[in-house]
């Protein structure tokens, strides 16, 4: 993972980066909060330094240079999909949080180059009979905010934003993602080089089903966005269940009608 960013030149292909570092900075005004002890994990300095004036920049690895409760802002910038562990390293920072200190993460989720991954597949069965993964699996925006849960955050919240970039073919996607330093580092993918003839297979593919009017091919970037909080008293409890004191129906002036279960059982029967 490490020498492929190495090897990236993120500078030339900066989009997803610069889209979800603005959101980020969006996000922060919305919470109008002043935070004096800053920290954004990032291989990408270059990029993120600047979204929290004044953060500490650590980079991302399975054991992250973060003293426990030192920091009142914690950014996991766009490296969680690299994660082995990802909520360790979402545990990781909430221990390096205050009490509520908050926690923010962009990463990429599971509809990611689809296209790519498609066209890829469909190839690789015509041309060879079976199946390597070519484009690495990514979480969906339900499994990103359960792990807020699973690492202790309070009031979680996930959510997406998705891009569309247009290429002129599926070559000029692939030196996008090698400048961005996201080409294959699974383990159980094929070591030996693929034939040109199932680029070639793929490349057809994708622009026969991904296509727009004009000949270019798109390419979609989900990132997830998770926000959380340390825990603290001062925070909003839920209240407990069956402890509401209005209904629904009254509060939308309407009618309330009790199920009958009989009838519910007998409309499934049908």
């Amino acid at each position: 993972m490490a020498l492929r960013r190495a090897r990236g030149r993120l500078r030339e292909a900066d989009f997803v980066h610069q889209n979800a570092a603005d959101e980020i900075k969006e996000r922060l005004r919305d919470v109008n909060r002043t935070f004096t002890a800053p920290a954004i994990v990032t291989a990408h300095p270059e990029i993120w330094a600047d979204v929290v004036p004044g953060a500490v920049c650590v980079p991302p690895g399975d054991v992250l240079d973060l003293q426990p409760g030192a920091h009142d802002l914690v950014v996991h910038a766009m490296a969680l999909h690299w994660a082995d562990d990802p909520v360790g390293q979402i545990v990781q920072c909430r221990r390096a949080l205050v009490a509520d200190g908050l926690f923010l993460a962009a990463g990429f989720g599971g509809e990611t180059l689809n296209e790519l991954r498609t066209a890829l597949a469909e190839a690789e069965i015509a041309e060879t009979g079976g199946l390597s993964p070519r484009v690495a699996p990514m979480a969906e925006v339900r499994q990103m905010g359960a792990l807020l849960q699973r690492a202790g955050l309070a009031l979680p919240v996930a959510d997406a934003l998705r891009m569309t970039a247009s290429y002129g073919d599926i070559f000029a996607l692939m030196r996008d993602l090698r400048a961005m330093g996201e080409t294959n580092a699974l383990i159980d993918r094929h070591r030996a080089p693929a034939r040109r003839s199932l680029f070639a297979r793929a490349a057809a593919i994708y622009q026969d089903r991904f296509a727009d009017d004009t000949g270019r091919i798109r390419a979609t970037f989900e990132v997830i966005f998770l926000t959380g909080w340390a825990p603290h008293e001062s925070q909003q409890k839920p209240l407990r269940p069956g402890s509401a004191q209005t209904r629904l129906a009254e509060a939308l002036n309407a009618t309330h009608v009790q199920d009958n279960p009989v009838t519910a059982l007998d409309r499934a029967d049908d």
